[in-house]
């Protein structure tokens, strides 16, 4: 079955909110399972749980079939998405052009290299889609 993360802001931003949208057609069109992902930052404090997250998404788009919810704590938002995309294996990811810039940033300190999708096809064998503005 086909694997769709999708990493999002909490509380929800307009911007994670256009992300999951396209991400939550995306899983439809390829009849696939969605990973709803955030990130805990150590350095942020602050918690959020799994139903936080469940319920933030479901009071915006209603229930999503074949959703999972996942909140990881890490240093570096970029790693952590990383780390959790390879365990998946997700097939496609969905990033916002906000967090795209951010991988590019990333990967260009460690390869000097900015082609994100590039990378990630290459590292990760999985397709990502950008959602701009």
């Amino acid at each position: 079955m086909t694997r769709v993360v999708v990493p999002v802001r909490y509380p929800l931003s307009e911007h994670s909110k256009r992300t999951l949208s396209k991400a939550i057609s995306v899983a439809d069109d390829h009849d696939a399972e969605l990973t709803v992902l955030h990130v805990n930052l150590y350095q942020n404090g602050g918690e959020i749980s799994r139903l936080d997250l469940k319920r933030a998404v479901e009071s915006e788009f209603g229930t999503v079939e074949r959703a999972r919810y996942v909140v990881r704590s890490g240093f570096l938002v970029e790693e952590t998405i990383l780390d959790e995309v390879a365990g998946e294996r997700a097939d496609i990811v969905v990033v916002g052009h906000k967090q795209a810039g951010r991988w590019r940033r990333a990967i260009r300190r460690l390869t000097n290299n900015p082609d994100i999708e590039g990378f990630l096809k290459e590292r990760l064998d999985c397709t990502v889609i950008t959602v701009g503005l």
